[in-house]
């Protein structure tokens, strides 16, 4: 995620690009939307991520544009370098008309008049330029490390996430709430789970399991495999589409007898918060956009992608409102079916339900951490040189681990975790930095390309007052957000 330049890794179709982009962005956060959907109301809800989704469709599209801009400036770059070398091996001038020629030269002489033919291709998207990479050629020092910062407190609240929603499934299933009574219970964290034990104290065993189990990792290299990852996906699609189908079977039958709320602006913060976690795939776009074979049509592939994750989460979420009493949606919509043999009376796939979330996300745990970890690494490093052992593969590791563990055992309210790292860190990584970075990509670019070199992936929001309305956008959604937690925290 913050690294330089790597292989693109086995090309794909474009197919297969939309499929994976899909993946990516529906994760946890569709979890959460249901409950976010029923506090701030039908309408509102569904006019919010409307918009945020095509805010997020908007910034994508600036990030590939930034990434067309990057693959061309090193192409230049490694351009000039060859002219050098061919000039050093076969100049007849002298070193000193040699040194004189070389400081001028690449400052004046766009790329298109080194060599015309086959401009198109300057262009192409072949390299895998990181976000990290990116920053690091259009920003100053100051823009490259508040990227880095804000991409670790991005990470920070991705595995605090991860971590609570873990221990919560465990706890559900684990405390036997499964009588067919239990759906229209509401359960408070003093509540008795074994005996003595209560439902909270449950919690912070299972987390304290799942750290000691998942931590480790942190310590050293994790990567996704191939069928891990196609596995991981069946059993969420498998869930996802049992869940749709059991709502639409209650809400048909006339049984739910549910009026969710239009209007609440009260819910309206942790509804961006959790609209901007759930579009975000803008730190992936390298790994995800680079392997296809064919880009030609990679406009119209993120274009579909978004219409149909934005399709299914309102699906998602207007089957749940509509299907379950607002006040007694959970967190993790998942345990909404664990409970409630109206809507599901087959034990073995309400025990699948509740616990499909703890192996995606625990497949996942490690990856990010050690996304983080690498990061950490990426903000301090000084060129040559290197970290004493000790703070390598503990301090780091450390700072990884410890904070998000920490959140999770001070709270377990996973709609307010998305919530807050969405409308925070999640406004940076998805409106901020990728503004900045078309912006300053089309500055660096132009003096070296020319004004007549057209970037064959440029945003179909070309004109700079997009950048600027995300920009202002973004600062009014902090601002709000902001505002909205002071007074709120106030009230209490």
């Amino acid at each position: 995620m913050a690294g330089g330049i790597t292989d693109t890794g086995e090309p794909y179709s474009a197919f297969v690009g939309l499929v994976y982009m899909f993946n990516l962005i529906v994760g946890t956060g569709a979890l959460t939307m249901p409950k976010a959907f029923a506090t701030a109301g039908w309408v509102v809800s569904l006019a919010l991520i409307s918009f945020l989704g095509f805010m997020s469709y908007m910034t994508t599209t600036f990030v590939i544009e930034a990434m067309a801009a990057a693959n061309a400036q090193l192409r230049w770059k490694r351009r000039e370098q060859e002219e050098v070398i061919d000039s050093d091996s076969s100049s007849e001038y002298s070193d000193d008309d040699i040194m004189g020629r070389g400081r001028s030269e690449p400052e004046t002489k766009p790329i298109l008049s080194v060599q015309r033919s086959g401009a198109g291709d300057h262009f192409d998207i072949l390299e895998r330029v990181e976000m990290g990479q990116m920053a690091s050629m259009f920003f100053n020092k100051v823009g490259v490390n508040m990227f880095y910062i804000c991409i670790i407190v991005y990470l920070y609240g991705d595995l605090a996430i991860y971590a609570a929603a873990v221990p919560i499934s465990l706890m559900e299933v684990a405390c036997g709430n499964h009588s067919c009574s239990a759906g229209s219970v509401k359960y408070n964290d003093t509540d008795p789970c074994w005996g003595p034990v209560t439902r909270k104290d449950a919690y912070r065993v299972f987390l304290s399991v799942f750290t000691l189990l998942l931590g480790p990792f942190t310590f050293f290299n994790a990567q996704k495999t191939k069928y891990l990852q196609i596995l991981t996906s069946l059993m969420r699609w498998i869930a996802f589409t049992m869940m749709i189908i059991l709502a639409l079977i209650r809400i048909s039958k006339g049984t739910s007898e549910i009026h969710p709320p239009v209007a609440s602006l009260s819910g309206v913060p942790n509804l961006f918060g959790v609209c901007v976690y759930s579009f975000m795939c803008q730190h992936s776009l390298p790994s995800l956009v680079t392997p296809i074979s064919d880009k030609k049509r990679v406009g119209t592939l993120v274009l579909a992608d978004y219409v149909l994750i934005l399709g299914f989460y309102v699906l998602l979420s207007f089957t749940a409102i509509f299907c379950f009493d607002s006040s007694l949606l959970h967190d993790m919509y998942t345990l909404n079916f664990t409970d409630n043999c109206s809507v599901l009376d087959i034990p073995v796939l309400r025990y699948f339900l509740g616990l499909f979330p703890v192996f995606t996300i625990s497949t996942n745990f490690p990856i990010i951490a050690v996304t983080l970890r690498n990061n950490w690494k990426t903000l301090f490093h000084r060129d040559g040189g290197t970290y004493p052992w000790v703070v390598d593969r503990v301090v780091f590791p450390l700072i990884t681990l410890v904070p998000p563990v920490v959140v999770a055992f001070c709270t377990h309210n996973l709609e307010s975790l998305v919530g807050i790292t969405g409308s925070y860190a999640g406004t940076g990584i998805q409106y901020i930095v990728p503004a900045f970075l078309v912006l300053y990509a089309r500055r660096h670019l132009e003096p070296v390309m020319g004004r007549d070199a057209v970037n064959k992936h440029q945003s179909p929001f070309r004109h700079t007052f997009w950048v600027w309305f995300v920009l202002l956008w973004a600062t009014f959604c902090l601002m709000f957000v902001t505002a909205n937690i002071i007074l709120t925290d106030t009230k209490k």
